[in-house]
């Protein structure tokens, strides 16, 4: 369970202890929230000792009187809001004005809780107040993240994009100034260095299409009946000609026949990124190998290939956006860093998880499993 600091001002013991009471076995939860949340209670007699307690325990909710000894309660919230904390008020008093409650809702106080209140009334305000404050952290923090995301993909597009297009630039150029000679053959080299730049942008281009249409929820109109041995047949026919050009000998293991309700699209994201990397960063004349498994509670596929493998320090940024290894053994592989990321999203979506075990310089097995139920498996 989360906890939520609550900060009661109030000059009124017995409203302070009361507010214990009825918060001290009190949770909230929503169906949309992540957990449950507690109450942790701090109290403050006076609007001046409120504001040190602001000030060191960093409460999360404010209960707040407005009568006070000293300094009132709507001077205590124009401090809180001139400082912009991410603190939710609700002004609990007898008796208001309209001046003070227009002068109290400008400065930010969401609620009003007449006294006396009962448990049931407070619980109820607590319970809105709640909601408002995880609803408001959790914009809050999507919109940090988008700016970062926008940020990370003109990064990535400008650096990704850039480079291999200057190189192209420059060969074709080459050709065009006859530096080589006058035959073609002259420039099988500089073309093939071309062809293998585009691929690279077509792969960026593609782990960027995924990245974008990833839902936060799978759409029902788009699942149907899949057989997971043939999205891996046909994963490996993708890979295939970077396989041959990579002497890495690809092989299928079905050992249970699977199929599973999914919309394709996804299932392909899964096993076209696993089987690529799984060719991508193996070595000349490796192995990769698919294993399609089930048990009576789950589907497990096996991802697995001989390659450079992953230093035990480099597996928890696997599957972080953008977030690539770069050492001297991948310093010239291509990828977005997105490819993962974009996996793991999609296995969530079917309640499943993805893991890794790694040796480097031995190999590398991905491990994906989808529980079986009405959803998923028919």
């Amino acid at each position: 369970m989360a906890v939520l600091r609550v900060l009661v001002i109030d000059d009124e013991p017995g409203i302070r202890s009361g507010v214990a009471r009825i918060l001290r076995d009190f949770h909230v939860t929503y169906p949309f929230m992540d957990e449950d949340y507690t109450f942790e209670l701090i109290e403050a007699p006076t609007g001046e000792e409120g504001i040190e307690k602001i000030e060191n325990e960093k409460p999360d909710i404010i209960l707040l009187d407005n009568k006070l000894p000293g300094i009132q309660g709507v001077e205590v919230l124009e401090y809180i809001h001139s400082k912009k904390y991410d603190i939710v008020v609700a002004m609990i008093t007898s008796y208001a004005s309209l001046d003070v409650a227009i002068r109290a809702t400008r400065d930010g106080a969401t609620d009003f809780i007449p006294k006396p209140f009962t448990p049931q009334e407070l619980k109820s305000s607590i319970e809105n107040i709640t909601k408002q404050l995880y609803l408001r952290r959790i914009t809050r923090r999507l919109t940090i993240e988008g700016k970062q995301v926008r940020y990370q993909f003109l990064s990535v597009l400008s650096h990704e994009l850039k480079a291999p297009l200057n190189a192209i630039e420059g060969y074709l150029r080459m050709m065009q100034g006859k530096d080589a000679g006058d035959r073609i053959d002259d420039y099988a080299d500089q073309i093939d260095r071309s062809l293998q730049r585009i691929q690279g942008m077509r792969n960026l281009i593609m782990d960027l299409l995924d990245f974008t249409k990833i839902r936060l929820e799978r759409k029902e109109g788009n699942i149907r009946p899949v057989d997971l041995a043939e999205v891996a047949r046909n994963a490996m026919v993708t890979v295939q000609p970077y396989a041959i050009q990579m002497e890495v000998s690809l092989n299928l293991v079905t050992k249970s026949d699977v199929i599973i309700k999914a919309d394709p699209a996804d299932m392909e994201i899964i096993f076209n990124n696993l089987v690529s990397n799984s060719v991508k960063y193996n070595r000349v004349g490796g192995k990769a190998e698919i294993i399609i498994d089930s048990t009576d509670n789950e589907v497990v596929i096996n991802f697995t290939d001989t390659g450079i493998g992953i230093r035990k320090e480099d597996i928890g940024n696997l599957f972080t956006e953008f977030g690539r290894i770069k050492n001297d053994k991948t310093r010239n592989i291509t990828g977005s860093g997105l490819g993962l990321s974009i996996v793991k999203k999609v296995v969530q979506l079917y309640f499943g998880t993805i893991s890794v075990e790694s040796t480097p310089d031995v190999g590398t097995v991905f491990t994906v499993r989808i529980p079986k139920g009405p959803s998923n498996i028919i």
